[in-house]
């Protein structure tokens, strides 16, 4: 019986991030004498890198940081992230395909260093690229931690599957168009993922 093709988002959903990711942030303040509140910033995890770096230093070093930032996360941050209850067995009960905000390449590094097998990963992904690319794959469900990923799926017509694994409430999640919330991915089955098969009709 083939496996339910599954979207899952990366950050917080799959993997708990944060004390890696803060890890690099720390490394920019250090090296590059920047003062970013890497407290806030592991606090609310989802949207793009640039975004983020845009908070922090002026238009005219974005690039510069967001370069610095990647080159710096596989030392860094790869080593000092943790596996989220319930992901590998999500992933291999089903056809996975992540859809993050990440780069790609970063992405894989993490998929790889868990040894999770993943095919296909679209990455730079985020609000209505997110969106595009649940249109273009078509999984049963998408799995996010964030409200913007439940938006993305609500905007693609596929159902929304929330998990309270990131900053975000149950409460936010549903009212950013969540079908189904759970407390984390040891609660995904494929009974639970056969309830909400197809595109969903919104009104």
């Amino acid at each position: 019986m083939p496996r339910p093709l599954v979207g899952f988002d990366l950050d917080m959903t799959l993997i708990d991030s944060r004390r890696g990711i803060g890890a690099v942030y720390h490394q920019l303040n250090a090296r590059y004498g920047l003062d970013i509140d890497v407290d806030l910033v592991v606090g609310r995890l989802g949207p793009p890198l640039q975004w983020e770096i845009a908070q922090w230093v002026p238009e005219d070093r974005v690039e510069e940081m967001v370069a610095a930032y990647r080159a710096l996360y596989p030392e860094y941050a790869i080593p000092a992230v943790d596996l989220l209850p319930g992901a590998r067995e999500a992933l291999a009960a089903t056809t996975p395909v992540v859809i993050t905000a990440k780069n790609a390449p970063q992405a894989r590094l993490h998929l790889e260093y868990f040894a999770l097998d993943v095919e296909h990963v679209v990455g730079l992904a985020w609000g209505e690229g997110k969106a595009d690319a649940l249109r273009e794959h078509r999984p049963v469900a998408y799995v996010g931690d964030h409200t913007a990923d439940m938006a993305a799926a609500r905007s693609a017509g596929v159902p929304a599957i929330g998990v309270t694994t990131g900053h975000c409430t149950a409460d936010e999640l549903r009212e950013a168009g969540a079908d189904l919330v759970l407390q984390d991915l040891t609660w995904l089955d494929l009974a639970t993922l056969d309830s909400l098969k197809g595109p969903v009709i919104r009104k």
